[in-house]
């Protein structure tokens, strides 16, 4: 089946509200000129304090809708209550996101996010209306032990536990080797298909082929206008999650751009 790319910017803890606001304003320049069936999924996750900033600006693109899509970089799964830092689905709703990112593996590493964690996140972002795009990946030491599949699945079949099919299949996920991540270096796009399409078999084992052909999958790790292509020509990468190269609207723009020669 034919699956909407996505090109998803994660800015992390970067930008203030007035250049998270330039930097928008710089990606909708650009997606005006394409409509929405030309142009893959756009989604930019901006820091909390400049999610209103970003998700209230209006994008006037004349399409009859929102061609750039807010996330959050993570919340609680609780609605409410004593969880000084964190902030809820509503409040990420609220301030104008339709997806969540939860699981990345800087929460992992540095929050002692658990998988169990993850999982209850993942049901609250959908119970709330809302799209996860749900992280993993492998490091660098799991790789040359040779476990990289079963670390992966393990992830996978953990966040998606007691999920839906029919949820399973609107959700995203992205594969991100740790050792890829603003490092320069890039997993080869045919080991990342591999990887991917291994992923959407555990898809398939757990919610069901229907799922597994539907939900996107995305490839993550020091991605460029420069890999973008070769990437996106892969069976099973629907798309890219993308940290340094989303800081600047020349470069996000240019992968849209690259995206959109091969892949929507």
């Amino acid at each position: 089946m034919s699956r909407k790319p996505i090109i998803a910017g994660n800015w992390k803890m970067n930008l203030l509200r007035a250049d998270a606001t330039a930097l928008y304003e710089g990606i909708k320049s650009f997606v005006k000129d394409y409509t929405a069936v030309q142009l893959p999924t756009v989604v930019i996750a901006p820091t909390f304090t400049s999610l209103s900033a970003v998700g209230s600006v209006p994008c006037d693109c004349g399409c009859g809708g929102n061609k750039i899509n807010v996330a959050a970089q993570n919340c609680h799964w609780e609605s409410s209550g004593a969880y000084t830092g964190e902030i809820s689905v509503e409040m990420a709703k609220d301030a104008g996101c339709s997806y969540i990112i939860i699981g990345h593996s800087e929460r992992r590493q540095y929050f002692s996010e658990s998988d169990e964690m993850i999982n209850k996140k993942a049901k609250a972002i959908i119970a709330g209306g809302l799209i996860p795009i749900i992280c993993c990946g492998e490091t660098l030491e799991q790789r040359e032990a040779g476990i990289t599949d079963e670390h992966i699945a393990s992830q996978i079949r953990a966040a998606l536990k007691d999920i839906s099919s029919e949820d399973v299949a609107n959700s995203v996920i992205a594969y991100e080797p740790i050792w890829a991540i603003g490092t320069g270096k890039t997993c080869d796009s045919v080991e990342a298909n591999r990887v991917i399409k291994m992923i959407r078999n555990v898809v398939s084992e757990v919610a069901g082929s229907q799922a597994a052909d539907a939900i996107r999958i995305l490839y993550g790790g020091s991605v460029k206008p420069s890999t973008i292509e070769e990437q996106m020509s892969q069976s099973d990468i629907d798309g890219a999650l993308i940290g340094g190269a989303s800081l600047t609207a020349e470069s996000f723009n240019e992968i849209i751009a690259n995206t959109m020669k091969v892949a929507v």
